[in-house]
């Protein structure tokens, strides 16, 4: 496993990160606090040591929790992400609220305290608002409560998770310096944050972490036309109509251009995403024994040579399979 410095943080963290949306239970089926935390702990053994959940994913707070308190030093040596919802309904589009609606001081302390408690941790290493509208900058009281949390020990540092496909809306924040760490969507598919997200970030010294890296399985080349998913699963709707079909055209010709397999799709894709300018680490979702082995792996391969980024560059597909 190599590292990376996330932002001017200070914090060393593994390339591949692992991403604890799937082992909350609720939108992803299949998982159980067992195979979670089996799953975790493989991972750190085999040198992740970046965590990144959220108090809206059901019970993963609490699986990361347990699977941290079974390890040597209860994990201490892990980073520990988590993120604070909207005390309201936000959707894709711009909302039109007031940040004082979406994101009180008061409702960032009362999240933080219940994830702490979740996690049985006495602090997090890196705070994060689970959506944002630029037009909030500069208004509400969210950013001195982001103050005080951070000088009473129970957050190190604080970032933003971008809307879904919405790189360029947190560019104003995240020129006034308050930023330590941004999230974003980034992979073969979707690249605009290359465009201005990602120099902004080198430019001021903020971390990136990569998100999506596989784009929920369709850069595994598992998503296939007839693809089906077990009931409640959201991918359902994520891959609802013809959108399967669409994938597997996309992967096809992508695996054409690359001459490669599929078996080596899952690699590259998270090898590109590793490429990205100030990207520090990807996190990626492994619920089973397998992947994470698969995916720990992808950081000993080497670097994707510029003759291939320029190939993969071309594969730039703005969709948006959210709204």
């Amino acid at each position: 496993m190599r590292y990376r410095e996330l932002g001017r943080t200070g914090l060393t963290v593994s390339e591949i990160g692992y991403g604890a949306w799937g082992l909350g239970q609720g939108a992803w089926v299949g998982a159980d606090d067992e195979s979670g935390v089996r799953a975790l702990r493989r991972a750190v053994e085999l040198g992740v040591n970046f965590i990144d959940t959220a108090r809206a994913y059901d019970r993963s707070e609490r699986v990361v929790g347990r699977a941290l308190s079974e390890l040597p030093g209860h994990g201490d040596d892990v980073h520990v992400a988590t993120k604070v919802g909207p005390k309201v309904p936000v959707s894709l589009a711009s909302s039109g609220l007031h940040p004082a609606e979406v994101f009180p001081g008061s409702h960032l302390r009362e999240s933080l305290e219940t994830s702490l408690r979740e996690l049985g941790r006495d602090h997090v290493d890196l705070l994060q608002l689970h959506t944002w509208e630029d037009d909030w900058t500069g208004r509400g009281d969210w950013l001195e409560t982001v103050d005080a949390l951070k000088q009473e020990g129970k957050i190190r540092f604080f970032g933003i998770s971008v809307k879904d496909h919405q790189p360029e809306n947190v560019l104003a924040v995240l020129r006034t310096g308050v930023l330590d760490v941004v999230q974003v969507i980034y992979n073969i598919f979707e690249q605009a944050p290359c465009d201005a997200l990602l120099p902004a970030c080198e430019e001021h010294g903020v971390g990136v972490i990569g998100r999506v890296a596989l784009d929920e399985g369709a850069l595994t080349g598992s998503i296939r036309a007839g693809v089906s998913f077990p009931e409640g699963d959201w991918r359902n709707w994520y891959f609802r109509d013809d959108r399967p079909a669409q994938v597997e055209e996309r992967v096809e010709a992508l695996l054409a251009d690359l001459g490669i397999g599929v078996a080596e799709l899952a690699s590259t894709a998270l090898r590109f995403a590793l490429a990205g300018q100030a990207v520090a680490t990807v996190i990626v979702g492994m619920r089973s024994l397998a992947n994470v082995e698969r995916n720990a792996a992808v950081s000993d391969a080497p670097p994707l040579t510029a003759e291939e980024l320029a190939l993969l560059a071309k594969h730039r597909w703005p969709k948006n399979f959210y709204g």
